[in-house]
């Protein structure tokens, strides 16, 4: 539902231990577009979960795909999800985490339905350093941007996990703008001295206990 969630969702399995027959979550899938990508890509099967899109428009791309015995869509809010615990053998979000992962609570809500030892996996749009005070063209949602050092500080912070990465992406405000372009988008915070600032990086962190 953002810059390219293909594009973003590529970066991150270069760095994620993906099998097939893995069960995945991709949390906050909007229309499951990467979900079909990791189980076309990979041979894992994803539980497409979203709160925005109907679990039924998901079930009906899922089948244009021929994917309907190995994606599963769930219309869920990522704090009250339906799932056992330790049921996941990986858990990815695609540029969606930093609107609700930056509780202090969240992690470790989230974590307990993956399998000890295993990765979770974010790629989020983010900032390259921290600011004080939003530029006034950005968005007030912008401030849920963070950077990659903060990321694992915050992910360490919780205890529950080993932090393998947290780096940003190279060109990654060339690919927004791209993106942009692409859809016919005119977003004026990109092209501005502050919008140097934004581009996307990746987090990935396996569970500890």
């Amino acid at each position: 539902m953002g810059p390219h969630a293909l594009w973003l969702t590529e970066w991150l399995c270069e760095v994620m231990h993906l099998r097939p027959g893995m069960r995945v979550l991709d949390l906050a899938c909007g229309r499951a577009l990467s979900s079909i990508f990791l189980a076309r890509e990979f041979g894992v099967q994803v539980w497409a979960t979203d709160l925005w899109i109907s679990a039924t428009d998901n079930a009906e791309r899922i089948r244009g795909a021929a994917l309907q015995d190995q994606v599963f869509p769930i219309h869920a809010d990522a704090r009250h999800l339906p799932f056992a615990d330790e049921f996941f053998d990986a858990i990815l979000c695609i540029d969606a985490f930093e609107y609700f992962g930056t509780d202090a609570s969240f992690l470790p809500s989230l974590i307990r339905y993956l399998k000890p030892g295993h990765q979770v996996g974010i790629v989020n749009a983010g900032v390259q350093t921290e600011m004080d005070e939003l530029p006034g063209e950005w968005p007030p949602d912008f401030a849920a941007f963070h950077t990659p050092a903060w990321w694992r500080r915050h992910w360490t912070m919780s205890r529950t996990v080993q932090v393998e990465r947290a780096e940003q992406m190279p060109g990654g405000r060339a690919l927004w703008m791209q993106w942009n372009e692409a859809v016919g988008s005119e977003n004026s915070y990109l092209t501005t001295e502050a919008g140097a600032h934004l581009g996307f990086h990746r987090v990935v962190a396996r569970r500890t206990g």
